[in-house]
């Protein structure tokens, strides 16, 4: 988690690059462009100690779990929103975007400090109200443990159960357990979206959800527009390998498949490929070194990790948070890995995915952008090229490739192809519920959310609800919590990162087969990269960056060539 015109040639590119950084260091004289770099100059000076100590809070209050570092993460981010709320600076920025600047890169750097101010324009006790709910919500799943006959679980343990154990019981309770976080935090949830939509609603927003996509220069009606062409993509494909999914599983449990029930699958929310194919990947990892691996790879590929490695935190301890998160910290190349690495094909594929948005943040985006700019175009774009190499985890050529021996080399090839392809399809489904969920709840938070949640997972993953069950499972997904409206952009980014692996098999790889395209050992790859994806930053939006990487605007067509290729 964390974080276009049409195609350039790379001397454009550069010759662009360097405009924006010449025009950023003097801008035009003029009332409006002189009075802009004096607003951003200021911003820079008071808010970016304030963001870099607030990113400082929240990873030592996700690495401890400690009740006074979460304490300092909520004090940290009360005083951000505080500056960021200030009416009067807000309306001067407001006024500054609303006129004549121009400077194409300042004015760039306007627009994005209007949708970061405008969100904090509301009643600052209300913000404090959001910011302690939410830090109280995220400290309970830190705190929170699966347990079941009186042990406690780690998040990598209640995986394990899933995907290894044939006892049918214990299943169930291992999976009731993982869920249980959802009511000890349902009531704070939900007066967090009421608070969230009074926010909404002062700035006059329909709701949050409405409002968090706004902010992200999106809108909801495009959004659901690409989801509903999502649906009928990728609706029967995904029927057509769930029924052979579920005939495995029965088989394996004994059961006809109407009796099939959510802990029968591999992972809590079955946004996972089941393993239930010959060959389990898991078996090339067990002695494999996950960190070395992952050093190896991007180092090959001309992005070295070996700093952000030595600043992170990766694996299992007390108290700390059991996912897995990226955060740049201060635009200045402090970029750190939270993760909780076991040697199994999970994590290879979280590290590498980790591992790549650290690639793409102030490591790679050029330090002559400025401040304001220097970060990834949009979340998607950051979520786009962390699935892109993530998906290498489970291709038998890259293994191989990197030197780590597999017993069976055709058997895991066959096995992987596989599950890529259903990744695609599972992961896209879940999506729409996510998507569909919390546009729901921010429209109407008093409805039957429990019903809401299985509704629509029966529609789009086809996973029955359990009998007789009413409880809050939708409360024990954080990123609910924690990225509000946030979960579509993964959807989005995997559109982008398909996108974007087509055009490197193309341009870079000189045409070979996106589905046999390989990385390795290729400093090629990189320098694209960084070149083409890494140097705007965000000066471009996540559309024009689309476009001027690919030379489209995002859609579906490279995703459904990915998923039908397999």
């Amino acid at each position: 988690m964390f974080h276009r015109s049409r195609f350039l040639t790379l001397t454009v590119l550069l010759m662009g690059l360097s405009n924006i950084q010449a025009a950023s260091a003097a801008p035009e004289s003029g009332g409006d462009d002189d009075e802009a770099q004096r607003f951003v100059s200021d911003h820079v000076t008071r808010i970016r100690p304030l963001e870099q100590a607030a990113a400082l809070a929240w990873w030592n209050a996700n690495v401890t779990g400690k009740d006074e570092d979460f304490a300092a993460k909520e004090a940290a981010q009360n005083q951000l929103d505080a500056a960021l709320a200030d009416r009067p600076r807000f309306s001067a920025l407001k006024t500054l975007k609303e006129g004549r600047i121009a400077d194409s890169a300042l004015k760039r750097q306007i627009e994005v400090l209007y949708l970061s101010y405008l969100e904090k324009q509301v009643d600052p006790a209300l913000l404090r109200k959001m910011t302690a709910k939410a830090n109280a919500i995220e400290k309970a799943f830190n705190a929170y443990r699966a347990t079941v006959d009186r042990r406690e679980m780690t998040d990598s343990a209640v995986r394990k159960v899933l995907k290894e154990s044939d006892d049918q019981a214990r299943r169930k309770a291992v999976w009731e357990a993982s869920k249980a976080v959802g009511a000890t935090v349902e009531a704070d949830l939900k007066a967090l979206v009421a608070l969230r939509n009074e926010a909404a609603h002062s700035l006059g927003f329909k709701n949050y959800h409405a409002m968090q996509l706004h902010l992200n220069e999106q809108s909801q009606e495009h959004v659901l527009t690409l989801f509903d062409e999502l649906d009928a993509l990728t609706r029967a494909p995904f029927h057509a390998a769930k029924a052979e999914i579920d005939t495995k599983l029965a088989a394996n449990f004994g059961l006809n498949v109407a009796d099939l029930r959510p802990w029968h699958y591999h992972d809590p929310f079955f946004q996972e490929t089941p393993a239930v194919f010959k060959t389990d990947l898991d078996e090339a990892y067990a002695k494999a070194d996950i960190l070395e691996l992952c050093r190896t790879f991007y180092a090959g590929i001309g992005l070295p990790i070996e700093d952000v490695i030595s600043r992170s935190d990766l694996y299992e301890k007390p108290g700390k948070s059991p996912h897995a998160f990226c955060i740049d910290i201060d635009r200045e190349g402090d970029v750190r890995v939270l993760a909780n690495i076991v040697p199994n094909e999970y994590w290879m594929g979280t590290m590498l995915h980790e591992l790549g948005h650290s690639v793409y943040s102030s490591k790679n985006i050029p330090r002559e952008l400025p401040y304001v700019l220097r970060t990834e175009a949009h979340i998607l774009t950051t979520e786009g090229v962390a699935m892109m190499f993530e998906k290498f985890s489970k291709d038998a050529d890259w293994l191989q490739q990197m030197g780590v021996k597999l017993a069976d080399p055709r058997g895991f090839d066959e096995a992987g192809a596989r599950m890529r392809q259903n990744k695609l399809l599972i992961f896209s489904r879940w999506c729409q519920v996510m998507l569909r969920f919390e546009k729901g709840l921010y429209e109407n938070p008093d409805q039957d959310l429990n019903r809401l949640w299985w509704d629509l997972v029966e529609k789009y993953q086809e996973i029955r609800r359990p009998d007789g069950r009413n409880a809050p499972d939708y409360a024990s997904k954080i990123h609910i919590v924690s990225a509000p409206a946030y979960y579509h952009n993964y959807m989005m980014g995997e559109l982008f990162a398909a996108q974007v692996h087509h055009t490197i098999a193309r341009e870079v790889l000189q045409g070979v087969d996106p589905s046999k395209a390989s990385y390795v050992g290729n400093p090629a790859v990189g320098r694209f990269l960084k070149e083409r994806l890494f140097g705007p930053g965000r000066s471009l939006t996540w559309d024009d960056l689309t476009r001027h990487v690919t030379g489209q605007s995002l859609n579906p067509k490279a995703f459904a060539l990915d998923f039908q290729s397999h």
